[in-house]
């Protein structure tokens, strides 16, 4: 069975195709699908193994942001850049992306001087 949305249908349908009966559906896609409620321990079990490492992943991801905030934070005051200068700094180090970004500002430079 493959379920293809189309976007271009003004009633926002799901097309679902069963190959092996040969058939095709349309279901509007505004209507709830319902939850089916894992009843077996196993699944309920692997369910919340899950969520907790997400949520884990979650926690971590929290405390990057706020290393890097502190550390752009103590870094400007260290040597008196302004914040938007050493994050933006600290992403195309990041991304190894120095010549792009210097290109992208270059052509947005020759736009402007076109309308002065």
């Amino acid at each position: 069975m493959i379920e293809i949305n189309d976007k271009h249908d003004s009633k926002r349908a799901t097309f679902i195709i069963n190959l092996n009966e040969g058939f095709i559906m349309t279901a509007p896609t505004n209507v709830p699908q319902p939850i089916i409620i894992p009843t077996a321990e196993s699944d309920r079990k692997l369910m919340k193994e899950v969520m907790v490492s997400v949520s884990n992943s979650y926690t971590r991801i929290e405390a990057e942001r706020d290393y890097i905030k502190e550390s752009i934070e103590c870094l400007s005051e260290d040597v008196g850049i302004p914040k938007k200068y050493l994050n933006k700094m600290a992403r195309i180090f990041h991304k190894n992306n120095v010549d792009e970004v210097v290109a992208e500002i270059e052509e947005i430079e020759a736009l402007i001087e076109t309308i002065k």
